[in-house]
């Protein structure tokens, strides 16, 4: 999340905070940052953890440094794209679950592009796949036949649940949304869309209104969309009880719009919201009253989708419900820009009272991929392994909440993992300053984890699918030692 990124790598650095950690006398300690700093350097190099081994090495980069990539991406790019770290880092070659600098150090790639790496960085099944289809056509149009979109959306179709097999091709999740939203408009004839709070759906005119995080909000016109509570079960005023949460839908409904609505949307784990996953009861009961009003149900599988949550290859399985329509990007294409809307014939059929069309959605070369991931995810078993390597992950994170008092919470599902981290459990007072300084020192150990939820204290565990379980230890054992100097 993006939550005065810059000014606040700084203030990490000159400000002392306290932080909680169960010691000998269950005493609050304080610690400097900064003295921190120094203290891992002085450290026996041995007490820190290491990278499992693995056999790559990339060549020498021979390109330009940080330091000029930097200073050109202040002057030419837009202002808003902010950095992770003090320092940021020059990624320059990528394998599987690892990334490497400038000067060829080896990074553990816990964050997987913002959950878009399902195959690994550069697997060669995926890369033949984008190079072989290059060299033959790399584009023409829709408007001609190429069977690399027939054959991948034949078997897409065909890793859904009901009649959901018309596919139509996007270039991103925003775009993926933003159709969907309007395809239940149409099917409908209802302008009203319930999302939840806490949501994120993409920052287009659209997708903004259902985004329900003001980080997120542009101030312009965003209409039509009423957000419900979030069942979270973390936060949230209910807990755990799905069912309680989702009266508030129906109170919407009631009070808030004419009786019938164009449809729900919601993701099955919050992403960029924290990695919530909604409250257990809760999308059964909604996508029963959203039905009652007409309404289509929409699952944004943007990043829960494609094997990641482990035990189901979509998110939404986890919650026994079969929606109308579900997007999907990320995952998809392990990095190429790739998204797809997925619903039935009947419902599909709205798109053709007008022209609609994409230049270069569904192109050959971002098709070709999509189809090779699907054969290394079947392949590679990486369902299974996001199920066994995330639960390994998990009960370790949790045992490590036990030991220290920072982490109010550990949560999610498969390798879409979230570590909230807390300077008081009953308040649930946000731990800021101390996210981004264990952040940076697991930068410095050589574990790269992501950030997100509102308040930008829960690390974000979005791994590519082929994390070990020697990866998930490296990363757990990278955290214990760095809270452990706290």
């Amino acid at each position: 999340m993006v939550h005065g990124f810059i000014s606040s790598w700084r203030r990490v650095f000159s400000e002392t905070k306290c932080s909680l950690r169960r010691g000998q006398f269950g005493r609050r300690r304080c610690f400097s940052l900064v003295a921190h700093k120094a203290e891992l350097d002085k450290n026996n190099v041995d007490s820190v953890p290491k990278l499992p081994p693995f056999d790559y090495s990339p060549p020498p980069y021979t390109g330009p440094s940080a330091v000029d990539i930097l200073s050109k991406r202040k002057e030419y790019l837009s202002p808003s794209m902010f950095y992770f770290y003090q320092k940021p880092l020059n990624v320059v070659d990528g394998r599987m679950q690892y990334l490497f600098d400038e000067n060829g150090r080896r990074y553990l790639d816990a964050f997987g592009g913002i959950a878009t790496l399902s195959c690994g960085h550069c697997h060669p099944d995926v890369v033949d796949a984008i190079v072989n289809q290059t060299k033959r056509l790399q584009h023409s149009t829709i408007l001609y036949l190429n069977n690399a979109i027939a054959d991948f959306a034949e078997a897409l179709a065909n890793k859904l649940p009901g009649n959901l097999k018309v596919v139509f091709f996007t270039n991103s999740g925003t775009e993926a949304n933003e159709l969907a939203m309007m395809i239940a408009r149409l099917y409908t004839g209802c302008h009203d869309i319930i999302s939840l709070r806490n949501a994120y759906h993409g920052n287009a005119a659209g997708t903004m209104g259902a985004t329900a995080q003001s980080n997120w909000k542009f101030n312009v016109i965003q209409s039509g969309v009423h957000h419900a509570i979030n069942p979270d079960p973390y936060r949230g005023v209910f807990g755990s009880e799905g069912e309680k949460y989702a009266k508030d839908v129906q109170d919407l409904i009631q009070f808030g719009t004419s009786g019938n609505i164009a449809g729900f949307i919601s993701e099955a784990i919050q992403g960029v919201g924290g990695i919530i996953e909604l409250a257990p009861g809760y999308m059964p009961a909604v996508y029963s009253t959203i039905k009652k009003a007409g309404g289509l149900c929409i699952a944004d599988e943007v990043q829960a989708g494609f094997a990641r949550t482990g035990s189901h290859f979509w998110g939404f399985e986890n919650h026994g419900v079969v929606p109308d329509i579900v997007t999907m990007a990320k995952g998809i294409g392990n990095g190429i820009p790739l998204g797809a809307v997925v619903t039935t014939p009947e419902i599909a059929e709205v798109l053709t009272r007008r022209s609609y069309f994409n230049t270069f959605g569904g192109n050959p070369v971002c098709t070709a991929a999509g189809l090779a991931v699907l054969k290394v995810i079947e392949k590679e078993k990486l369902q299974e392994n996001a199920h066994v390597v995330g639960s390994h992950l998990k009960e370790r994170l949790t045992a490590l909440k036990d030991k220290y008092d920072l982490i109010g919470d550990v949560r999610g599902r498969g390798l879409m993992l979230g570590v909230e981290l807390v300077t008081d459990h009953k308040l649930k007072t946000p731990a800021k300053l101390e996210t981004l300084h264990i952040m940076e020192q697991l930068k410095e150990i050589g574990v790269l984890v992501g950030k997100g939820g509102f308040y930008g204290n829960v690390f974000r565990m979005t791994p590519p699918l082929c994390f070990t379980k020697e990866d998930a230890d490296f990363l757990v054992d990278a955290m214990d030692y760095t809270m452990g100097k706290m």
